[in-house]
């Protein structure tokens, strides 16, 4: 009866006219949109719908939650699902939006809550993912990151691919997968590309993906996530490998995306 209720819920949402202010917003804060095509456009419409409608959000440090940040935030969240099997990011129920860069308080696990964070608290953030708890943004943030997907850094994308990577119960940098020939290949590449960026980093070189990601395999997942979709074509040449894998984990070909849209306007 749950299930059913749910999805019936999910439809409703799903079928609801987009305001037209929503698609002003995604228009002109999150550069990823412009390069979808019409039915990509359509569905992440949709996905949007019900990712607003099901989360709990919340306004922090005296921000002012306004549609313009749920539907900013949204959108770039349901992007990375475009292409999966979803739902909705169940493990997902919260989010909580601070105007800028905060040490937010320690959080207390709660009674029944296993495993821990991403980022260790209290540290400054622009955002956190709780393997059971709510995802933290930081709102200028967000906002810089989906309007410059030139400079590579997207607090979303790098928060919702933990919460992805979290959906098999351990960040790990390995996502759930589809079966062994995929892990095969996720392992072999991911490790292969982990290994050369620390080693980079390690010897004080500059690095293509941000040298954070060689802090662990969970944060290198994040690192790679942001820059497939902001940077693709750049991405591609640096690793194609990674690209190739990524891009099969997504189900998504944002170097194709680019290239398309860089065609039509020629």
């Amino acid at each position: 009866m749950f299930h059913w209720l749910r999805d019936r819920r999910r439809a409703e949402a799903r079928e609801r006219q987009f305001p037209p202010e929503w698609e002003a917003f995604v228009r002109a804060n999150v550069a990823h949109f412009c390069v979808l095509d019409n039915a990509e456009r359509a569905e992440l419409r949709s996905m949007i719908q019900v990712f607003l409608e099901e989360k709990h959000w919340e306004g922090c440090g005296g921000l002012e939650l306004t549609d313009e940040i749920r539907v900013t935030i949204a959108a770039q969240a349901c992007l990375l699902q475009l292409g999966l099997p979803h739902d909705y990011y169940r493990n997902v129920q919260s989010i909580l939006v601070y105007p800028s860069t905060v040490v937010p308080p320690e959080r207390q696990p709660g009674v029944f809550e296993r495993g821990g964070s991403v980022v260790s608290a209290p540290v400054p953030i622009l955002g956190q993912a709780f393997a059971q708890g709510p995802v933290i943004l930081v709102w200028d943030a967000v906002l810089h990151g989906a309007r410059h997907p030139e400079q590579g850094h997207n607090v979303v994308y790098h928060e919702f691919a933990h919460k992805l990577d979290m959906l098999d119960g351990v960040a790990d940098g390995t996502p759930p997968l589809v079966d062994r020939n995929q892990l095969a290949e996720w392992v072999d590449v991911c490790s292969r590309e982990f290994l050369r960026l620390r080693g980079l980093a390690e010897m004080g070189h500059k690095t293509f993906l941000d040298a954070y990601g060689a802090k662990n395999s969970a944060e290198f997942f994040a690192v790679a996530t942001e820059e497939f979709f902001d940077r693709p074509l750049a991405l591609h040449e640096h690793s194609p490998d990674l690209y190739r894998v990524l891009s099969a984990y997504y189900h998504q070909d944002p170097a194709g995306r680019v290239n398309r849209s860089c065609s039509e306007k020629d």
